[in-house]
């Protein structure tokens, strides 16, 4: 009798993973296409939308071994407490990893200014003003007009007013013939 719970156990456990497996490649496509809709329709660079695909399928990641934890029955109790004390730090850390990453994805879906775009970082002092050349997980790259690269950190940014100034359009010089 004990060998047949352990058996249905076991397969209880099987199962429940395959279904876990499946849940996080369904939730990986449907955030990928997501991601996608967003760059198309937004006209967004494909570097930004790779970022967010990365901070997405480490989350989903994460979520599917923290299930298979709970599915086999590992115990928590000294990954908690590690897990809530890092945790703690980046959350609350004013420049943590943790938050550029969060802003990075905030940014992406929140699309104030693309690639190519001129901005000004609105900072009191120490404003910033020229066109983002890159978006990364932890800094927006600003080519100013001296021509050098400022990195401003992407929590700061979300904090910050940014001005995105308009494309000038660009004309079309009509040549009037003379009549001769």
């Amino acid at each position: 009798m004990d060998l047949e719970k352990i058996i249905n156990s076991r397969f209880f456990e099987f199962s429940v993973s395959v279904v876990a497996i499946v849940s996080f490649i369904v939730l990986r496509v449907i955030s990928r296409s997501i991601i996608r809709k967003q760059e198309k329709k937004h006209g967004l660079d494909r570097a930004r939308s790779i970022y967010a695909n990365k901070f997405f399928d480490i989350s989903w990641l994460a979520f599917l071994l923290l299930a298979f934890g709970f599915i086999w029955d590992v115990s928590f109790k000294g990954i908690f407490a590690s897990f809530f004390a890092v945790a703690g730090v980046a959350l609350f850390a004013s420049w943590s990893m943790l938050s550029n990453i969060t802003a990075s994805v905030l940014l992406f879906f929140n699309f104030p200014f693309k690639i190519g775009s001129k901005i000004k970082i609105m900072d009191k002092d120490d404003s910033v003003t020229g066109i983002v050349k890159d978006i990364t997980f932890f800094a927006i790259q600003i080519q100013i007009e001296s021509g050098d690269l400022v990195s401003y950190p992407n929590n700061v940014a979300i904090q910050k007013a940014i001005v995105q100034f308009k494309e000038k359009p660009v004309r079309k010089r009509v040549v009037k013939e003379k009549e001769q």
